[in-house]
């Protein structure tokens, strides 16, 4: 399908083309989340499936300039889910499970990580350099569609915090991971052989990133403190961007440093309220970013026979790429959580919320094929896209799934508000089923905190704008012979 203002020139065209795109995109987005919500489907999932409809293997309504030109999104989009991530890294709760939590993600990271070196290199018979960069990328994964299935679904208990510290330290594990890797790949094809300074070097680019993302934090501290809340948002907004620009210098993943920024932020001020307002903003541009990835989706060059690495059709690696990394994930999981102590609820379930594999692995699969080159380098990028994008699809799926096998949420009244149902004695009889019904109303409303009429990202802007008028009020009336009428 063409549509008029994709064939248009000039700049007039070019703006409103760019304009009715994003609002395409957004529409579409939000539209299918109507039709995944009937199938119980998170809205990442709606997001993707909505991308890939307008992208040009299907309807074609998104121009590739477009697509191009919001290189960017991913960082913007990486830099919200890493700031909100780092609320979840309080002291008290590091000190009670950071060590199990770092012994869970690296078992479950070197498992896929692994098996998917094992599949390449032994079983496939694929060259070391690709073979060792594709298991490194295995481990990334995909925060934004976990946090945002655990936002939809309300859950919350021992398995979601568990699985929200694994998933931001997961990504810090595949970093380190990738920096090794790119160094030993680089060196098997040089002829210069294996030199130190190719894995210290982005070691210690990502040392110093991961420093001056504390220091933002720091300073965030202090460029609030000093602003009144009409400005909070704008002022975090600024440092956020600011910080992935620097990144983007760098040719490294805003992830680390955005993390640290909001983790040393939430401890040094204990202010939640700022992360209720990000994640109050942060809604569309997240939209847009999963949208831009299912139009990304490059299924020719997965299907073209003739991409192949050596012998293999690129379709099979593909393939079993996707379906071992998931076993890697859930074994790896598993053996972590049983290493550490974790009950059955969270041993069992924890590897299907790790699925998800999309912004930082695109990224990092990015710089690998710069770094790799020729078809072994383009191979790598068309495997982690494409699978990313099926990642997407499934993962927000498993996800919703394993919270829900878990525990950590239910449709069902009584798994909600549990109570206790006596046994059936001569003096007391079998309570019916409007006595426990009464009961577990009477729970809820014990539990509902007083007088609140609007969620807390609602509050947080609506206190903003009353301080935003009171300030304003009081300005005013101080300015001699100034009426406010």
């Amino acid at each position: 399908m063409n549509m008029p203002w994709l064939n248009q020139t000039g700049e007039e065209a070019s703006v409103a083309g760019i304009i009715i795109s994003v609002a395409l995109m957004l529409t579409g987005g939000f539209l299918m989340t109507r039709v995944t919500k009937r199938l119980r489907l998170p809205n990442v999932t709606a997001y993707i499936v909505s991308g890939i409809l307008m992208g040009p293997f299907c309807l074609n309504l998104i121009p590739q300039t477009l697509v191009s030109g919001t290189a960017f999104l991913p960082d913007i989009a990486l830099a919200f889910i890493a700031f909100s991530t780092g609320e979840f890294f309080k002291l008290e709760t590091l000190k009670k499970n950071g060590s199990k939590v770092i012994t869970i993600t690296v078992l479950e990271s070197l498992g896929a990580a692994i098996m998917v070196f094992l599949l390449c290199f032994l079983v496939l018979r694929l060259d070391f350099a690709f073979s060792v960069v594709l298991g490194a990328l295995a481990t990334a994964t995909a925060p934004a569609s976990t946090i945002m299935t655990i936002r939809q679904t309300g859950a919350r208990g021992d398995f979601v915090d568990t699985l929200l510290q694994v998933v931001a330290l997961d990504d810090v594990v595949g970093l380190i991971l990738y920096s090794m890797a790119i160094a030993l790949a680089s060196a098997s094809l040089s002829d210069q052989g294996f030199q130190i300074s190719g894995i210290l070097i982005p070691l210690g680019k990502n040392l110093a990133v991961l420093a001056v993302g504390c220091l933002a934090g720091v300073l965030l501290k202090y460029f609030i403190a000093r602003r009144n809340n009409d400005n909070r948002l704008i002022v975090a907004i600024a440092v956020l961007f600011g910080y992935c620009g620097f990144c983007a210098a760098l040719d490294i993943s805003p992830l680390l440093g955005c993390m640290a920024m909001g983790t040393v932020y939430i401890n040094m001020t204990g202010d939640e309220r700022l992360f209720r307002q990000l994640n109050y903003f942060s809604p569309p541009i997240l939209l847009l970013f999963f949208v831009r990835s299912g139009i990304s989706f490059d299924l020719g060059a997965l299907l073209d026979n003739s991409e192949a690495i050596g012998a293999v059709p690129l379709l099979v690696i593909g393939v079993l790429y996707f379906l071992v990394r998931i076993l890697g994930k859930y074994l790896g999981a598993w053996v972590g959580c049983r290493s550490v102590g974790k009950p059955d609820k969270v041993s069992n379930y924890l590897g299907l919320a790790l699925i998800p594999q999309a912004g930082v692995a695109i990224g990092l699969a990015a710089l690998g094929a710069r770094e790799i080159g020729g078809e072994m380098g383009h191979a790598l990028e068309t495997i982690i896209l494409s699978s990313s994008v099926l990642y997407e699809l499934i993962g927000p799926g498993a996800a919703k799934l394993s919270l829900y096998l878990s525990g950590s949420y239910s449709n069902k009244l009584e798994e909600l508000v549990p109570v206790e149902e006596t046994p059936e004695t001569p003096e007391a009889p079998k309570k019916s089923e409007v006595e426990l019904l009464i009961e577990r109303i009477q729970k809820i409303q014990s539990e509902l905190p007083a007088h609140q009429q609007e969620s807390e990202n609602e509050r947080a802007f609506t206190e903003a704008a009353e301080e935003y008028y009171r300030d304003q009020f009081r300005m005013r009336s101080k300015r001699p012979g100034n009426r406010l009428f």
